[in-house]
């Protein structure tokens, strides 16, 4: 018996199968923006920095200054060389060469602290154990202990040092070595009235207000926490709806958080921003308008 031939599939399936290879279906920006509301994933605040002597444990947004074309990820170059050209409008660097600078004006250090604690003054930190050892109790031992932190002090060589408006002004020294000698001999020259000047170069970091407006018009700028990318309903929707978007592994924290900037000239990708912040999602924009303010409360500024 001969095979009678399959019957022709209707119209409007041989439609939608042909729109979907052309990926011209999908959610609309309404659905998406609701479904995008609906995810549920472990999403962390971004915290405030707490007041630290050490440059590290303060947001790390300096790196925007520098920012490589390798640092954000995405499926389309141009949208990720776009974000990258917004993200390094955030922050300027001036920097500026002074003849002298009273040395206990200085208050921060590079690097991070040895022992994971936090410490707001070299005070506190010259007051702890492995401080102490130190013994800085005369102008001798104060000489002793500042040229080990910089060894050409006594020819007053230029020291360098940082600052940022996101960390309330206080001066940082670049060095990260040597943290206890030199916080020590900081700390007793304010005990004892001690007045040391050394020429300096200053790098000073601002947050740039229009540069922050301008990502605040362009993007939607969220942080999202690992998980992210290994949950099936946000990427889903992610790329069912052949969203565009680049991200951004920057943040310092336990939960690995990435900063993802979605386009709002592009309806889905706006959508899914707007969703994302409905769910819970962190705006890095607002945090960074009330960054300096912030910090400058916290430090009594």
């Amino acid at each position: 018996m001969m095979s009678l031939p399959e019957p022709m599939p209707p119209v409007t399936s041989r439609i939608s199968r042909f729109a979907q290879r052309l990926g011209l279906t999908g959610k609309s920006p309404r659905q998406i923006l609701e479904h995008a509301s609906q995810i549920r994933l472990p999403f962390a605040p971004l915290c405030e920095p707490a007041p630290s002597i050490f440059w590290n444990d303060g947001p790390c947004l300096q790196r925007f200054v520098v920012l490589p074309r390798s640092a954000l990820s995405g499926p389309i170059q141009e949208d990720k060389a776009r974000a990258r050209a917004a993200l390094m409008r955030l922050v300027r660097q001036e920097q500026s060469s002074h003849r002298a600078i009273d040395l206990r004006q200085i208050d921060g250090l590079g690097g991070q602290s040895a022992d994971g604690m936090t410490y707001p003054t070299f005070e506190a930190l010259a007051a702890t154990p492995a401080c102490r050892q130190l013994r800085v109790i005369s102008y001798k031992d104060f000489v002793r202990t500042i040229t080990t932190a910089l060894p050409d002090f006594l020819a007053r060589a230029p020291i360098e040092l940082r600052q940022a408006s996101w960390l309330g002004e206080r001066i940082y020294w670049t060095g990260e070595h040597h943290a206890e000698a030199f916080a020590c001999a900081i700390a007793y020259a304010r005990l004892r009235g001690l007045e040391v000047s050394l020429p300096c170069e200053l790098t000073d970091y601002r947050l740039d207000a229009g540069g922050l407006h301008a990502l605040d018009n362009e993007y939607h700028a969220v942080t999202m926490p690992a998980q992210a990318w290994n949950d099936r309903e946000f990427m889903g929707l992610l790329l069912e709806a052949k969203i565009p978007y680049a991200r951004l592994t920057l943040l310092r924290n336990a939960n690995n958080t990435e900063l993802l900037l979605l386009d709002k000239r592009r309806p889905a990708a706006n959508a899914l921003g707007e969703g994302l912040k409905l769910a819970g999602a962190p705006d890095m924009v607002r945090y960074l308008h009330h960054l300096p303010q912030i910090t400058r409360f916290r430090l009594g500024n």
